[in-house]
């Protein structure tokens, strides 16, 4: 199992990034697959989960009308589209894999991607 991060940039407050997760060794759709991010000297959080069984979608509060993650089981990807992105968003983003049902919790996922870093300027 292979995930792989990228995306990430330099943005400013109020703009937009989309990052990918590229994903191998496993049957993509049938998986989780969430989007954690972790800033300078705080704890990883959950951001965004999306299961495998019905594609179902959950976001941690702060995010909530501004992240959208979406999967494309052809291109075995996940993405998750960011938009009016707030200073406090800075943070490494990572992607991992989880079993089929998901939630926002890192301990319940296997599998993380090397992390993509997001910088919002103010």
């Amino acid at each position: 199992v292979q995930l792989q991060a990228s995306g990430g940039g330099l943005v400013q407050s109020g703009g937009s990034l989309t990052l990918s997760c590229a994903a191998t060794g496993f049957t993509f759709d049938t998986f989780a697959i969430a989007w954690f991010r972790q800033a300078p000297g705080k704890e990883r959080e959950g951001v965004a989960c999306i299961s495998g069984s019905d594609s179902s979608r959950f976001y941690e509060d702060s995010v909530k009308g501004r992240f959208t993650i979406s999967r494309d089981g052809a291109k075995n990807t996940a993405y998750l589209q960011m938009d009016s992105l707030k200073p406090e968003d800075t943070a490494v983003y990572y992607c991992a894999r989880g079993s089929m049902y998901c939630n926002l919790r890192a301990g319940s996922y296997s599998y993380w991607g090397q992390g993509t870093l997001v910088t919002v300027s103010s």
